[in-house]
């Protein structure tokens, strides 16, 4: 049923679209035919596989950056009140702060290459990722850890057979939505002093006022967000079975 809703969705959009474009008629708004025979021209070229691959892992570097030590982070506030007090102030003075706005400095600091890009990404998913584990260790229900208490867990088991599985679908839930904000970012710093990516190929396109290829490139930007998006689903899906069974 959500693939057949995902289809009719799809098939909606891309009517409007067409409409829309013969209502216009401008060559900056292509049909959805010549959009798409600009993505497979770029794909056919190789510049498409090369530019998805290189933006596909600048986004996974980022946001592995920010898992390891929003996690842990998370989790300390979450747990220890002294530690949270100290922390909850910086963060809620720099959570709100848009971090794009930091892009410059980082390219100053860091260069043109990936880094700045990485970092950026990386910086916007440890906030997110941060408040939300915190919040979830501190709803961890008062019997579960007097139970785990009672049967002398050390730390170790308390994380993995209680915080963990606890913290697990908030952050997984957190970490999809936040895919979207990511790709958003990914494609701000790489028309931003950058060389490749579709962020590059988006601006490129927009430069040389090929349209259609300009569109196919953010075809591909899409398409990068729905396949991180879904597989973070994926994971969500397999890893926290038990609590889907525990709303039914």
């Amino acid at each position: 049923m959500k693939v057949k809703s995902a289809l009719v969705a799809t098939f909606i959009l891309l009517v409007l679209w067409h409409l829309l474009s013969l209502v216009v008629d401008k060559p900056f708004l292509p049909t959805p035919a010549a959009s798409f025979k600009g993505f497979l021209l770029l794909a056919k070229s190789g510049d498409l596989a090369r530019n998805f691959a290189i933006s596909s892992a600048r986004v996974l570097a980022g946001t592995s950056l920010a898992l390891v030590f929003a996690v842990p982070a998370g989790l300390l506030m979450g747990r220890h009140e002294r530690i949270n007090a100290l922390l909850d102030p910086f963060i809620s003075i720099l959570y709100p702060v848009p971090k794009v706005v930091l892009l410059p400095i980082f390219v100053v600091l860091l260069g043109l290459g990936n880094s700045p890009k990485i970092a950026l990404i990386a910086l916007i998913i440890f906030f997110q990722v941060l408040v939300v584990v915190r919040d979830a260790a501190t709803s961890v229900p008062m019997e579960s850890l007097l139970a785990m208490r009672m049967l002398s867990s050390s730390p170790l088991a308390m994380f993995t057979h209680l915080l963990w599985p606890w913290c697990l679908p908030d952050l997984l839930t957190a970490l999809r939505v936040s895919m979207g904000t990511a790709v958003s970012v990914l494609f701000f710093a790489e028309t931003f002093a950058s060389f490749d990516g579709l962020g590059t190929l988006i601006l490129n396109g927009m430069e040389r006022r090929d349209y259609a290829a300009m569109y196919g490139a953010i075809i591909a930007l899409s398409l990068l967000g729905v396949l991180f998006y879904e597989v973070i689903g994926l994971v969500e899906r397999r890893l926290c079975r038990w609590k889907r069974t525990q709303k039914i």
